[in-house]
């Protein structure tokens, strides 16, 4: 990540002028070499290409083991995050934005964005039969397809009532979170590939936010106010359809309660997320 950042903050923001007439197209003292030696590469820079508006890309973040937590505190901008309640969001929300501000960053400067499936339609009622049909659709062989592919492990090489060794489940090389999790809330030190697909969720949409628009805004605004989240990531129970109904339905309420903006901050990502732009060689 050092490496980066320096190629990033290798060109200063007013360093290129493009004057045609004396034909200097970026000012030499403000284009600096990098000479990153690093542990496994080495690289003398500077980047091929000038700052971005952005100054950098945003650093994105997932993963809720602790070595995925201690890489986000250290680097993270915009950190994705599955809770399971308010109460264990905001206790884990402090917690995180306590070991920011102990990596020496402003933890505001950090969005935590939680993972939320809603089912919206104009009325509770409407959206309660849409949630009937949708929890029909997924199969078995969905959720080992993604479980396959988020912890790098071949699930089909395993029965589904057969459990993991504890060989097997050092060696998952995935998202570990899941793995984690799996083992917590099953309660078994070696979980079955039937346990994993249910309690890791995944091919499933898992507790779904269903109702009419003031419901959904209800438990957004609960979150949001109570400190559990920044902000969600919001995840489609089905294509297409599902955005549709969050933005006809759900945005405008958002709206009336001042909770979502009618207008974007800029014209980059950073300022809708309302992340400063890091100074060169900051």
């Amino acid at each position: 990540m050092g490496g980066g950042f320096g190629h990033w903050d290798s060109w200063e923001d007013d360093a290129i002028v493009q004057d045609k007439a004396s034909g200097l197209f970026a000012h030499p003292e403000k284009v600096h070499r990098l000479d990153h030696l690093g542990r496994f590469f080495r690289s003398r820079g500077p980047f091929t290409v000038p700052r971005s508006p952005q100054g950098r890309p945003i650093i994105i973040q997932a993963g809720q083991s602790g070595r995925g937590k201690q890489f986000g505190a250290q680097w993270g901008e915009l950190i994705f995050v599955v809770y399971p309640n308010v109460a264990a969001a905001k206790r884990d929300y402090a917690g995180f934005k306590a070991e920011v501000a102990g990596c020496g960053r402003n933890p505001e400067e950090v969005k935590i964005t939680h993972l939320i499936n809603t089912v919206a339609a104009a009325s509770k009622m409407e959206a309660e039969d849409k949630w009937a049909l949708i929890r029909k659709l997924p199969l078995e062989i969905d959720a080992l397809s993604l479980l396959s592919e988020a912890l790098n492990f071949d699930f089909s090489t395993k029965g589904m009532d057969e459990a993991f060794t504890d060989e097997e489940l050092a060696a998952i090389s995935g998202l570990q979170a899941i793995r984690d999790r799996v083992v917590r809330a099953s309660g078994k030190t070696n979980p079955t590939v039937r346990e994993f697909i249910h309690y890791s969720g995944r091919g499933r949409v898992h507790d779904p936010i269903v109702g009419g628009p003031k419901e959904v805004c209800d438990h957004l605004e609960q979150w949001f106010v109570e400190r559990a989240c920044d902000g969600f990531v919001v995840s489609a129970t089905h294509v297409p359809g599902a955005y549709e109904d969050f933005v006809r339905f759900v945005v405008p309420e958002l709206q009336r309660r001042g909770l979502f903006r009618t207008a974007y901050a800029g014209k980059t990502l950073r300022e809708n997320l309302g992340l400063p732009v890091p100074p060169v060689a900051a």
